[in-house]
């Protein structure tokens, strides 16, 4: 295992004998979506954290495209994009399945993932852009978008979306709630009313005592260290190392 995120000039970690790889970065919110499912799974597998700013040239063998997560198996084979790479472990590691067994379930919290994805492109449109004319556009989409998850949270057997205890959708979601609180920092007018996201709130403080999820938290002023590095355009990756 790489414990610093490794860049031009390192030389390819060799291989770990029963183990598969999971090619990371500590402060990717869609590679912690497959550390998550990992750990999980109690999957062994080994780490190989590469720096995005930096990438190695040997890494363009493993991932065409220099991206992260990529996972490599035994044979040799790499796949990557996240949503492809949990599918994959939850088809071939059969145990502690993550999916609702009732297709169609299994289906809709893919759909609810799917939706997701317009409000974490709101939330780095927030972070990022330096355009505060359409701040209000995307404060609306993630407002109106975690309405909808504090509703389907009621329509639940449990706390969590996987029922009594945290699944794939819970896993899939969860990187991006995580960091939800450097919205406070860089965006001073994104206050969230959170008397009408209570059982988000309680999902969100049962999701930390997650086993897997404290395999990979990270706290919040780190994330904010590190947003203030990325910002910057210095990305520290190497904040923490252990």
């Amino acid at each position: 295992m790489s414990s610093k995120h490794l860049g031009k000039g390192s030389k390819l970690p060799p291989p770990v004998r029963g183990k598969i790889r999971l090619y990371s970065n500590r402060f990717c919110a869609y590679s912690q979506r497959i550390h998550l499912v990992l750990d999980s799974k109690k999957i062994p597998y080994d780490v190989v954290y590469i720096n995005l700013s930096n990438i190695p040239d040997w890494f363009y063998e493993k991932s065409p495209l220099g991206k992260v997560p990529a996972l490599e198996v035994e044979s040799g084979d790499v796949i990557y994009e996240s949503l492809i790479i949990a599918d994959y472990l939850e088809d071939i590691w059969t145990t502690h399945p993550l999916y609702p067994r009732d297709p169609l379930q299994k289906a809709k919290d893919r759909i609810l993932v799917d939706q997701f994805n317009r409000i974490t492109g709101a939330m780095y449109k927030l972070l990022l852009s330096s355009n505060r004319n359409y701040a209000d556009d995307y404060k609306n989409v993630v407002i109106e978008g975690l309405a909808t998850f504090e509703k389907e949270l009621g329509n639940r057997e449990g706390p969590f979306f996987g029922g009594h205890k945290a699944g794939m959708l819970d896993y899939m979601i969860w990187p991006w709630c995580e960091r939800a609180d450097i919205l406070k920092l860089f965006c001073s007018q994104f206050l969230l009313k959170t008397e009408q996201y209570k059982r988000l709130m309680e999902w969100r403080t049962l999701m930390r005592d997650d086993p897997a999820v404290k395999k990979s938290y990270i706290d919040s002023t780190t994330h904010m260290k590190y947003m203030q590095s990325y910002r910057a355009g210095a990305p520290d990756y190497d904040l923490i190392s252990a």
